[in-house]
């Protein structure tokens, strides 16, 4: 997969609200802005300011606390620029000084002259940091994209697929209809965060939350259903395939059979549903959410019947020896 090109000036223009703000502005280097962050990471440059330099992570957004400050303004303070001169050989991506700190005219000089870009944020150094971090692993996280339906029903995430024209969309807006929700239709982006959970959302959002139903055309669900029918992105916790139903084919009567698919390496349960006519598809995938709530509480309704045939079968038979045919009457 190719690396995502992601630029100082793209952190600055991201339009992030509430606990996600970053609160960031540009105090110099404005033509440095270009430059790309490629590691979803970032460094506290104290040491490297003492004249450490061996093993420094300058390919990572530099953060400058209060302590880094403080020993800043003591070297130059000192008269002490040749470690400081020295972190700006590197290409840095910029540096970042939270709690609204003013890094010195000296600093801010070399930073200009190197083309690197300084940033300013009211963050303390701790919050800022995991805002950060949190979304530079969001956008440096595995993507795919896959033709779908995601909706939201009872709290889970099902993603359903199939062929061009099985009835995607329109089970999809059965679910809305009874009250879940949308969350992409036609394509859908799938991220894996944290290495082990799949979170879907549209590819476009100028398009997003809009369905195209055959012989009705494209319509808007947020206007049609109200904000509360759609959702900007959730987890993907099973995958629903439909498919054309199959005479030959043996399906899965009991459920004791757990199918998964796996997606950027995260493998979740997936179901086949054949589709034909009487069938209710929304409301197989209804209790389907459900069924999944359960076994996540540790109840298998499938696994449970079979042991408690098992049980019956076992008991039956060990009474059969001690029976003639005319007692079981």
């Amino acid at each position: 997969m190719p690396q995502k090109r992601f630029s100082v000036l793209d952190l600055l223009g991201l339009n992030l609200k509430e606990h996600d703000s970053l609160d960031l502005r540009c105090l110099c280097g404005r033509r440095g802005l270009v430059r790309g962050i490629t590691i979803p990471d970032l460094n506290r440059p104290g040491l490297a300011l003492s004249g450490f330099y061996d093993s420094f992570a300058w390919q990572r957004v530099q953060l400058f606390g209060r302590g880094e400050v403080a020993y800043l303004n003591k070297l130059l303070s000192e008269g002490r620029l040749d470690t400081v001169d020295q972190l700006f050989t590197f290409e840095l991506p910029c540096c970042i000084f939270t709690h609204n700190l003013e890094p010195a005219q000296a600093f801010i000089d070399m930073a200009e002259q190197s083309g690197c870009p300084v940033l300013q944020t009211g963050l303390e150094s701790s919050e800022f940091s995991s805002r950060l971090l949190r979304i530079l692993s969001n956008i440096f996280a595995p993507k795919v994209s896959m033709h779908g339906v995601l909706v939201e029903v009872y709290g889970l995430g099902i993603l359903i697929m199939g062929d061009s024209g099985v009835g995607k969309s329109e089970t999809a807006l059965e679910l809305i209809e009874r009250g879940h929700r949308l969350v992409a239709d036609d394509v859908v982006e799938i991220s894996c965060v944290n290495g082990n959970s799949l979170i879907g959302q549209g590819a476009n959002k100028i398009i997003g939350h809009h369905m195209e139903i055959r012989g009705l055309g494209i319509i808007n669900i947020t206007q049609l259903y109200g904000v509360g029918s759609i959702r900007e992105r959730k987890e993907v916790q099973i995958v629903a395939k439909l498919e054309e139903w199959d005479a030959n084919k043996v399906y899965d009567r009991l459920g004791t059979e757990e199918l998964t698919m796996e997606i950027l390496g995260v493998r979740i349960p997936k179901l086949e549903i054949p589709v034909k006519p009487g069938r209710n598809v929304p409301i197989i995938l209804e209790t389907a959410a459900m069924n999944e709530r359960l076994k996540s509480m540790g109840y298998f309704s499938a696994k449970e019947f079979n042991q408690n045939v098992l049980k019956w079968i076992e008991t039956d038979a060990a009474r059969a020896p001690y029976y003639g045919v005319d007692d079981s009457y």
